[in-house]
């Protein structure tokens, strides 16, 4: 008998493994337990009534018993209402944590014992291995891996609701849950289990909103620590499968250099957030370089214990010597310490290295400058002089199995920048700046009223001209003195580390001036020159359906550009694409963004091949399927072949930062997916076509049309401002950045950032972005085309974009709750004036959905193809739902309310915890 005599989950028979129905149990337990002894005992016969209310409800299909917990939650003091919402939440943080354990369980099974023969599937074993069956050679699987380059893009996109205290106590959480999943002794599973009770009761005592919006240095230090934490610790793992795979497969290990580098926006991008200024980006590019620092000076420590060689013992090679030489005359080293490894040059060589760091991270507390004095190049030839010297004595084995070689990884990877930082600002706030610096110059009057072609004209001609255009000393405005700053900054900074910065991204795209104007911007700072270009590369960024559309024409005309030529040509002829899949899909509907987004990667490639372009695109998805979420080596496989040339940028957002990357073993594991696909993608036989694939545009364009008849339906913003928590989402301090580019107002469906827009739908259960359309669009398409059908599932079966697409709207589905939904609905329709509801539409269009993908998969139900997801999701809905219903009730007292009733600070409380609660359930917000 436990001694956890609280919350009893009934997960055994619901189809989840033992192991995770005990984690989901014991931590339910004791969360009861906890519930008991610090709210009561009232409270927790509510949790237990309503839970088993709820769940009853949705077992024997009665509804009337939902009535029946809305009927008591309606009756609730705003303190009870508070001890529900915090229990439930924390009931879904724990589940999550357990789930995450049991995805490392499940890996580590797989991965299997020493000398298994099985190749755990999605590994890098597996593609190597696949390599190795069609006949490549070792030479072959070498370049294909030197031709690889995978860049993860962490950014501050407001989907994480959560606290970073909440986070820590779950990580801490996390950790007991892994040393109780090993072999402790009786006495370390007996405080395991106390700390772990101990955690709990922190956690439901910890405040789960912030009391204020996180500053962007706030996001800066969130993204640190999973940059410092798991994703260092993970990269040498990722190197290490290289050399075992190669090994296994060819016979011997080959050094590759690294393939997989991190990238940030959480500082530099600037686009609709007047907080990241050039000031702040300077301090995140200062806190980048320390840590990258401190890292590296915490292995060159480690390294120095290691390599104890002495010259009594081994003949030291000349080259060791003469680099100590410069070093002596480069570099104060105590005299005590070069006495103490007199006769151990590695670990004397190693010191001086670690004193040009220390004196780097000096130069940065007194007054953050960013020094070339000695940069990670330098550090990588010393690292690599050091290796080479070991084996010139003999000393092979301990060059390929010390501390020295993952050294090495991190010094090629992380650099003294850690993550390379991209700046991002908006293509009209660089016409502006443009604008006054030629007024300013006596150039042009009124740049913004020409013709683009004009424009191009004139763009074309100043940056064909090497003198600056502002006289000395010119004042500007606040908004284009702060763009000139934030070049100035670059600059300086690709001096000191020139991969400090890794692009400059320009969102919204829509001519060929939206590129001209920042290159003449950074011609101003020196930053770009005349047939010389810039250091670093001029991104694109196409987000709405008519710009994916175009985006390979205007590519084109901006290939044709002689100045632009000459930009990529000092670029090595390369270009950096983004797609975005936010706004694309708030524009254009579910199905006919992922069908413009492929489309538009065909195109590109195409375009890019002409032009005699190595192209490289960055995929701007999000954590959500609305969003372009979903599993990234699906989403690989699945992409237009001329888009799988080894060269892969994908961001990684909120939520889905700390879901991928709080445990090391899942880190490994994304990553590691990740490679799989770039690997496999490249061997992958290209197809000219697939079958069915004439009737994708028909469905896409059928699929909008029914989407935006929805969304732009009379009186649709209206129920949906009123059915959602929308305006609470709103005012969520989540992010640094705004929920929309206008005043919250003027907010309107047009300003509205795509994240809280699929953020609310989330909420209310309905999930409209990551299916709505679909039914209508392949429904119409079978009803008139009988031997549509067969094409349709032949498409599943054998197309790998068309089963993503089918299986990421299934899924989206799946996570639906329309009987939860419609009490949202009822919300909306309260007090209304005759004002149209839209529930009955959305309700049929997710039965013609649901019908039509049935009749594709050959499922009987969404998702039994996912069995696991299936049964958690069934797990998972009677505790949501009731974090939805006290929701609703929490909705309906606010709007019953008067603005200055003396409750409405603790009831706008309540409901932001309301919706951290359901964004932890649903495990995603935007």
């Amino acid at each position: 008998m436990s001694r956890w005599s609280g919350l009893k989950v009934e997960a055994e028979g619901t189809g989840i493994s033992r192991d995770l129905s005990e984690k989901i149990n014991l931590l339910g337990e004791m969360l009861g337990q906890v519930v008991r002894e610090e709210a009561g005992e009232t409270i927790f016969e509510l949790v237990e009534r309503l839970r088993l209310l709820c769940k009853q409800a949705a077992a024997e299909g009665r509804p009337e018993l939902r009535d029946e917990a809305a009927a008591v939650i309606s009756g609730l003091s705003m303190e009870e209402i508070g001890w529900l919402l915090r229990s439930f939440t924390a009931f879904f943080h724990l589940a999550n944590q357990a789930e995450q354990q049991e995805i490392v369980r499940i890996n580590r099974e797989r991965a299997g014992s020493p000398g298994r023969a099985e190749v755990r599937p999605e590994s890098i074993d597996d593609a190597i291995g696949r390599l190795k069956a069609e006949g490549l050679e070792l030479e072959q699987v070498v370049d294909l891996l030197s031709g690889l380059e995978i860049e993860p893009t962490l950014t501050a996109h407001p989907t994480e609701a959560r606290r970073r205290t909440v986070l820590d106590k779950q990580r801490k959480i996390a950790a007991l849950l892994t040393l109780l999943r090993g072999r402790p002794t009786p006495a370390e599973e007996t405080e395991a289990l106390n700390q772990l009770y101990a955690h709990i009761s922190l956690l439901l005592a910890t405040d789960e909103v912030r009391v204020e919006r996180p500053s962007v240095e706030d996001e800066v230090h969130q993204g640190m620590y999973f940059l410092q934490d798991t994703i260092w610790e993970m990269i040498p793992r990722i190197h290490a499968d290289v050399a075992r795979a190669l090994r296994r497969h060819y016979g011997e290990p080959v050094e590759v250099e690294p393939f997989v580098r991190y990238r940030s926006w959480i500082g530099g991008d600037r686009d609709g957030n007047p907080s990241v200024t050039a000031a702040v980006t300077r301090a995140t590019l200062v806190t980048h370089r320390r840590v990258a620092l401190r890292k590296h000076l915490d292995e060159l420590r480690e390294l120095r214990r290691e390599l104890s060689v002495s010259d009594g013992r081994a003949t030291i090679p000349r080259e060791l010597y003469e680099s100590l030489e410069q070093d002596a005359g480069e570099v104060a080293l105590p005299e005590a310490r070069r006495r103490q490894h007199g006769s151990e040059p590695y670990r004397l060589k190693l010191s001086y290295m670690m004193a040009r760091l220390g004196s780097l991270l000096d130069e940065l507390d007194r007054g953050g400058a960013l020094s070339a004095s000695y940069n990670g190049a330098d550090y990588i030839a010393d690292l690599d002089l050091i290796d080479r010297c070991l084996r010139a004595c003999g000393l092979c084995e301990a060059a390929d199995h010390s501390r020295l070689g993952r050294a090495r990884v991190l010094a090629r990877t992380f650099g003294f920048h850690l993550a390379a930082l991209d700046v991002r600002q908006h293509s009209r706030v660089h016409e502006e700046a443009v604008a006054e610096v030629l007024r300013k110059a006596e150039v042009e009057e009124a740049y913004e009223r020409l013709p683009e072609n004009e424009k191009v004209a004139l763009l074309a001609a100043e940056l064909a001209n090497p003198r600056p255009l502002l006289p000395r000393g010119a004042r500007l405005g606040d908004s284009a003195a702060e763009v000139l700053d934030t070049f100035d900054l670059v600059a300086e900074a690709v001096r000191a580390e020139p991969r400090a910065i890794g692009s400059y991204i320009v969102s919204m795209t829509h001519a060929v001036s939206d590129m001209l104007e920042p290159l003449l911007l950074a011609k101003e700072s020196g930053l770009w020159r005349p047939g010389e270009g810039a250091p670093i590369d001029f991104v694109p960024l196409f987000e709405t359906i008519e710009d994916l559309a175009v985006a390979d024409e205007r590519m084109r005309t901006l290939f044709s550009e002689s100045v632009y030529r000459d930009h990529l040509q000092a670029r090595g002829k390369f270009q950096e694409i983004m797609l975005g899949y936010s706004d694309s899909n708030k524009d254009g509907g579910y199905w006919m963004a992922n069908w413009a987004l492929h489309q538009a990667q065909e195109r590109l490639g195409r375009a890019c091949a002409e032009a005699g372009v190595a192209l490289r695109l960055f995929h701007g998805r999000g954590g959500t399927v609305g969003r372009g979420g979903g599993r990234a080596g699906q989403a690989i496989l699945a992409m237009a072949p001329e888009a799988r040339n080894g060269r892969i940028r994908l961001t990684e957002q909120g939520e889905v930062i700390s879901f991928r990357y709080a445990l090391k073993e899942i880190a490994h594991r994304h990553v590691e997916q990740i490679v799989h696909a770039m690997i496999i993608g490249q061997s992958l036989k290209r197809r000219e076509s697939w079958p069915g694939e004439a009737m994708m545009g028909d469905v896409a364009n059928r699929s909008m049309a029914a989407y935006r008849g929805l969304i732009d339906a009379p009186g649709m913003w209206d129920w949906y401002t009123r059915a959602t928590p929308i305006e609470q989402i709103s005012k969520l301090p989540i992010a640094s950045r705004p929920v929309s580019r206008r005043s919250a107002a003027e907010v309107n469906f047009e300003s509205l950032r795509a994240i809280p827009w699929v953020f609310a739908w989330t909420q209310v259960r309905y999930l409209v972005p990551g299916w709505f359309g679909v039914g209508t669009a392949l429904s119409s398409v079978i009803a008139e085309r009988p031997e549509a059908r067969e094409e349709l599932r032949a498409m599943y079966r054998e197309w790998p974009f068309f089963r993503a697409v089918v299986a990421n709207a299934t899924r989206e589905m799946a996570r639906a709750r329309l009987p939860i939904a419609e009490r949202y609905a009822r919300l909306a329709a309260a007090g209304d004036d005759g004002a149209p509801g839209f529930h009955g539409e959305i309700v049929a269009e997710f039965e013609r959905a649901r019908d039509a993908i049935l009749a594709i998969t050959g499922q009987t139900e969404l998702l039994d193809e996912s069995p696991v997801i299936q049964k958690s999701i069934a797990l998972r809905n009677p505790y949501t739902d009731v974090l939805n219903l006290l929701q609703i009730e929490l909705l309906h007292r606010v709007r019953a309310q008067e603005e200055d009733d003396a409750d409405s600070g603790a009831l706008r409380r309540l409901l932001f915890l309301s919706v951290n609660g359901i964004a932890a359930a649903m495990q995603s917000t935007g």
